[in-house]
């Protein structure tokens, strides 16, 4: 079995205490991966609201977009939802927006924040 089968996301790995501090390159490389990873998510999320929004609320595209980018990122609704359905899926959605822009948020971050407690633990380290 290949390392890629076993481990499906082994290009959003970091490096672990032992090693080196990545170059200012690969780094760069490193968070744009991240970003793509990133803004995959929040397209899947977006994609997810406007066709639930389109076919539950019967709302025209650029509306089901505009209510689900407002969900998603904690704004609130801005179209009534007028069927059972409609409210069920709004409520769902918003459930599943709260974790998923909390998560995007997470993967943006989460290389900046690896980086800057590396670089404090190889310091830590030299002082010893």
């Amino acid at each position: 079995m290949s390392s890629i089968q076993s481990d499906p996301l082994r290009f959003l790995s970091l490096e672990n205490h032992r090693q080196r501090v990545l170059s200012n390159k690969h780094f760069i490389y490193r968070m744009l991966r991240y970003l793509l990873f990133g803004g995959v998510l929040l397209g899947f999320s977006i994609g997810f609201g406007v066709t639930g929004y389109m076919y539950f609320a019967k709302l025209e595209a650029v509306d089901a977009f505009h209510m689900s980018c407002l969900i998603l990122t904690g704004m609130g609704p801005v179209a009534n939802m007028s069927t059972n359905a409609a409210k069920i899926f709004s409520s769902i959605y918003a459930l599943y927006s709260g974790v998923a822009f909390l998560s995007t948020t997470a993967v943006f971050l989460a290389p900046v924040i690896h980086r800057l407690l590396h670089i404090l633990h190889v310091r830590q380290n030299a002082d010893e």
